[in-house]
């Protein structure tokens, strides 16, 4: 275990990220105490039976209070409220994060509310599941994922240096980036991606009924990782697509004019052209696999139990 870095952490929000954040703090210890806070009492009831933390409070303004790191891990259009609710128990000193995948209107909505002395640094950790709630988290979430720090005119070199030890003590690797470019980039490795997937499982659940019964039953492994994705948390990515609307219709402007180019090749059976354009997207599987960012294992790593016939 490290040294801790921070003397009491709290987390705002107690789902998949914030209890991971909890898991991973607790095993590398990276700070001496951690108490957080979550809307539901029913949230709060479960975080303390499963010990996570060392204590919940049943307000935002309660868990700040004497924490030198706040971490605000709720869905984006909600982190404006969330600010304004903790601003006035804020220690002196304090860094407040975030962990949210919209970057710019985050900064936006939070820095008013930030009083003199306290900083704010956009974070981001590229990490996650389909899964939320607080039994969904596990300390091994961030190892060895990217997570991104996106530090505003007010934000301070001591607080990016001191929060960026803090993911890398979680496992992290950490870059630093600007907030909009951030976000340009996210809206294609990440925004558009859900985007048609959540696009695509809703074409067969609008399919007449006996056809989407065949689907379901007859799912090859590119629909299943479609249904993985769009089975996501709905008011999390609802709230990222409006939060990033500007950079999602750019990205989802040049993706229509490719799936255009596309079209039209099938259409005319153009073959040279879809070979070409196979061929070049193969590669860039490759390249993630060499970032070491997914598994080169056959069928992305899927277990097989032969006598279920699941995988």
């Amino acid at each position: 275990m490290s040294a801790p870095i921070f003397n009491r952490i709290a987390l705002i929000g107690l789902g998949l990220i914030g209890s991971s954040i909890a898991r991973g703090v607790r095993a590398c210890g990276a700070a001496t105490e951690i108490v957080g806070t979550a809307r539901s009492t029913a949230t709060r009831g479960r975080v303390v039976e499963l010990g996570i933390l060392d204590q919940v409070f049943d307000t935002p303004g309660e868990a700040v209070k004497g924490a030198d790191l706040v971490v605000i891990c709720v869905p984006v259009r909600t982190t404006s409220a969330i600010a304004e609710a903790i601003a006035s128990d804020l220690a002196p000193g304090a860094i407040v994060t975030d962990v949210g995948s919209v970057k710019q209107s985050v900064i936006r909505d939070v820095e008013p509310h930030i009083p003199d002395g306290c900083v704010f640094v956009g974070g981001h950790p590229v990490a996650g599941t389909e899964f939320s709630g607080p039994d969904a988290g596990f300390a091994e979430l961030f190892y060895d994922r990217w997570c991104i720090l996106t530090p505003s005119e007010k934000s301070t070199p001591d607080a990016v240096k001191k929060l960026s030890a803090f993911w890398q003590a979680l496992g992290s690797n950490v870059e630093t980036m600007a907030p909009d470019h951030h976000d340009l980039v996210l809206a294609i490795t990440s925004h558009i991606p859900h985007l048609i997937a959540y696009n695509i499982v809703g074409t067969v659940a609008d399919l007449e009924t006996d056809t989407r019964s065949e689907v379901i039953q007859y799912s090859a492994s590119g629909f299943r990782d479609f249904t993985r994705i769009a089975a996501s948390d709905p008011t999390m990515w609802r709230d990222i697509f409006l939060a990033n609307r500007d950079a999602v219709l750019e990205m989802l402007g040049r993706f229509s004019e490719d799936l255009s180019t596309l079209q039209r090749a099938i259409r005319r059976g153009e073959g040279e052209k879809l070979f070409e354009l196979f061929d070049r997207t193969r590669n860039i599987r490759r390249n993630i696999i060499e970032a070491g960012q997914e598994t080169a294992e056959a069928d992305f790593g899927r277990g097989h139990t032969i006598s279920s016939g699941e995988d």
